[in-house]
């Protein structure tokens, strides 16, 4: 049997990433369950918002893990002139807008096998990175990615615009 023919096992990132988290790191927690309670399946932190630049990296970090992927859905609001398609690694890999939000990044590995990542701003600070990185990856995470990245002070929850003031006569006050 030619090594091509034998099948490909994923192989899991080893734990010191964790500690070496920097932009560019992506951090993967492959569910090999049918049913995926969690909601997200890894994180990545982006250097920039240079889709282009960007995606290779991560595509092929994947691929070594995953094995070939398909497509990528990201908000076209979130990056930097979001092309159809790339060719990475001599594959055509094919770009999906979606609404999904800047936090995350939807991979297709097969016709029904997907990935969704949490996208950790490029601003973001390694601890704060970490912090989000690690949330993500936990089992079990039921929390969703723009909830992680406010938790952990890599992104501003959204400001409710203040009350008008009132006085005192407003309140029933003498």
């Amino acid at each position: 049997m030619a090594d091509s023919d034998t099948p490909r096992v994923p192989q899991l990132l080893p734990d010191a990433v964790h500690q070496a988290v920097r932009p560019g790191t992506a951090l993967l927690r492959l569910v090999t369950t049918q049913t995926r309670e969690q909601v997200l399946d890894g994180a990545w932190w982006p250097r920039s918002r240079d889709i282009g630049a960007e995606l290779p990296g991560l595509i092929a970090a994947l691929t070594v893990h995953l094995g070939p992927v398909l497509r990528v859905g990201l908000d076209a609001g979130a990056w930097e002139e979001l092309p159809t398609r790339l060719v990475i690694d001599d594959r055509v890999v094919h770009i999906d807008s979606f609404p999904v939000g800047d936090d995350t990044v939807l991979i297709t590995r097969g016709d029904q096998d997907h990935f969704s990542l949490l996208v950790v701003p490029p601003h973001a600070t390694p601890e704060a990175a970490r912090a989000a990185m690690a949330r993500a990856v936990e089992a079990g995470n039921v929390i969703q990615a723009e909830q992680i990245l406010i938790d952990t002070g890599t992104r501003h929850a959204h400001l409710v615009p203040p009350e008008e003031p009132t006085t005192g006569h407003e309140r029933g006050e003498r």
